[in-house]
């Protein structure tokens, strides 16, 4: 299988790192607080902005309350990070793309305070740019990040290759426009016809510059 592109655009959590216990465990106790059941917390947080994940569990609680418990969970998750390491070939192939100049950012529902302490904590090397939760008005599931991850690296979104784990970021890179690439084979892959190739890890994967085009090979 070969894609072609001209940038990278990655999801951070499941893609780049492997936080999941850290963000598990903040969850849990928010599922905890508030008397719901922990997979049905665990299940849907994945991959959404927190601050929609905690519309959708707490539809009834005012904006100041949702600000609050906010806060709340942000600071869990961004002064717990035990465990968190870069994924197997993440930071090879971010040190390739940066060898051979091919542009890259991070594309993540991770407000700036977490997101960089989980980068930082993992190794991984500083992208040019970041699109966090603070960047736009919509995340994902909706487009709005990768469309602005692509205008950031000054490509078209067809131009881009999105790298994603998490079914809300799969619909965001598709409805964006972009070439998506599923890390990890999820059982229940949203749109499945529709991704352009499915890998277990990074390592899978080889790229070679021509041009001003970048193929990827598996």
């Amino acid at each position: 299988m070969v894609l072609t592109c001209k940038g990278f655009l990655f999801d951070l959590d499941g893609t780049l790192i492997d936080s999941l216990p850290a963000v598990e465990r903040a969850w849990i106790k928010f599922a905890d607080k508030v008397g719901i059941d922990r997979d049905e917390v665990l299940h849907y947080v994945h991959g959404t902005p927190a601050i929609l994940s905690l519309r959708h569990f707490m539809p009834d609680a005012s904006e100041e309350e949702i600000t609050s418990i906010f806060k709340w969970i942000e600071k869990i998750e961004t002064e717990d990070t035990e465990g968190i390491t870069a994924l197997p070939g993440a930071i090879a192939l971010i040190d390739k793309l940066n060898a051979l100049d091919i542009p890259w950012a991070i594309v993540t529902s991770g407000t700036v305070p977490l997101a960089t302490a989980r980068h930082k904590i993992a190794e991984l090397p500083e992208p040019a740019h970041w699109v966090t939760a603070e960047s736009v008005k919509q995340g994902k599931p909706n487009p709005e990040p990768y469309l602005l991850g692509a205008q950031k690296l000054g490509l078209l979104p067809e131009e881009c290759v999105v790298f994603e784990d998490a079914i809300a970021g799969i619909h965001a890179g598709l409805d964006a426009g972009c070439q998506v690439v599923v890390v990890h084979d999820l059982p229940d892959i949203p749109r499945r016809d529709e991704t352009h190739l499915t890998i277990t890890n990074l390592e899978e994967i080889e790229i070679v510059k021509s041009g001003g085009y970048v193929s990827i090979y598996t």
